[in-house]
């Protein structure tokens, strides 16, 4: 899943976003909004998605993103499964 070739998000995101205009996201612009609702509300096959598009910078996006954007349930895990993430004093 290369960025040239995805420049929206697969339809099966649609839940997830049920509080903005699904159509209008934009894989860059909006990547922490993406990475929080996907870490918080999505399942495997979300979390692989992501993974597979943001590669070695997901680490990175996660760091940058408040830790309290994100449920304690899905702070563990994150920190579980993706190298290099650690959310600090939460």
């Amino acid at each position: 899943m290369s960025k040239e070739k995805t420049l929206s998000l697969p339809d099966f995101f649609k839940p997830l976003f049920w509080f903005c205009d699904f159509d209008s996201l934009d894989l860059e612009k909006h990547k922490k909004t993406i990475i929080s609702a996907t870490l918080n509300y999505g399942d495997l096959k979300h979390w692989r998605w992501i993974g597979d598009y943001y590669k070695n910078r997901l680490p990175k996006i996660i760091n940058e993103i408040p830790a309290t954007a994100f449920r304690k349930e899905a702070r563990r895990l994150a920190e579980l499964l993706i190298h290099d993430v650690a959310f600090i004093n939460v």
